[in-house]
């Protein structure tokens, strides 16, 4: 109709924040596009081309698109139609591997820091417990070099045997042991404490039982006392009954003597914990009478400074 047109596009724009979280509803912005002062004349120059020959319009194919509209302005045209609805289901994302962030899941995380905790408990325990026994480690050595101990000497001086009748089915022993107790060291006292025991055998055959008594023992003394040492109802083998016959008639009768006794030692001032000593002994006697005497004796004298350590 003569009239010259002109088509302004606006569209609405929804920028992004950071991170690729959308904005609010409110941070929408307005843009149009005008066309230039040369499309304007472009499109007067087609008009009156337009006039003097006119040309018929093609059948129409689809979409045709406008001459004037810009490649920013389509695709604003397209930003703001409505997008398609997804529809609930199951999806499958892919994502590149190296984008993929290797956080553990909060339960490992728990128990990793709670083993951490542990640990460091473990190691102030093990700590503490080192310097401990390093300190106990450093006692000790001044306490030897201060009054250099020396184990206890003992010795089986005598041996009288009563009601020990070979005839009899069973015999009830009584021994008499005296027994010599040597402390060398100097400076070091020795209390022998209750709890002990001694045990005479043959062959493994225990004859009698007995204690040691509870007494002090003062720096370089020697103390000689006697064991009572009593048995009750023992039975002998035929074996066991014709050897110590044999052993008798020759005068050489072999029997052990053990001896268990906890003691504490005193350093001056200071008593240490309780520590037990063994006396083991061999000795060999004329017969099993009470005027018998001791042909062979062999002692031999064993500290156990923890009860823990060994039988």
């Amino acid at each position: 109709d003569g009239s010259l047109r002109f088509k302004i596009t606006c569209s609405l724009r929804n920028p992004r924040r950071e991170g690729g979280s959308p904005p609010p509803r409110t941070d929408l912005s307005l843009s149009c596009s005008l066309p230039k002062p040369s499309q304007v004349l472009l499109l007067e120059t087609v008009m009156m081309a337009d006039r003097v020959h006119p040309v018929q319009p093609e059948p129409a194919t689809g979409l045709i698109p406008d001459p004037w509209e810009s490649p920013r302005s389509s695709a604003s045209s397209q930003s703001i139609l409505p997008k398609p609805v997804r529809q609930p289901g199951s999806y499958v994302i892919q994502v590149p591997r190296d984008l993929i962030l290797r956080v553990p899941p909060g339960g490992k995380g728990s128990r990793a820091k709670a083993y951490a905790r542990r640990r460091g408990c473990c190691f102030l325990v093990f700590a503490w417990l080192g310097a401990i026994l390093f300190l106990l480690a450093v006692v000790a050595d001044i306490l030897y070099l201060v009054f250099r101990p020396r184990v206890p000497q003992y010795s089986i001086d005598a041996l009288s045997i009563a009601s020990f009748n070979l005839s009899a089915a069973s015999v009830s022993p009584a021994f008499d042991a005296t027994v010599r107790a040597e402390n060398p060291n100097k400076k070091v006292g020795i209390y022998y404490s209750d709890g002990s025991d001694i045990t005479v055998a043959y062959d493994g055959v225990t004859l009698c039982t007995g204690a040691w008594p509870a007494l002090y023992q003062s720096p370089g003394n020697v103390t000689v006392f006697v064991a009572a040492l009593k048995g009750s109802t023992i039975r002998l083998s035929s074996a066991a009954r014709q050897a110590l016959v044999t052993a008798e008639t020759q005068r050489q009768v072999p029997l052990e003597i053990d001896v268990k006794v906890p003691v504490r030692i005193k350093f001056g001032g200071v008593t240490s914990w309780t520590i037990t000593v063994k006396l083991k002994c061999d000795v060999t006697v004329t017969g099993l009478t009470e005027n018998a005497k001791i042909v062979s004796k062999k002692c031999g004298v064993k500290v156990k400074l923890y009860k823990f350590l060994g039988p």
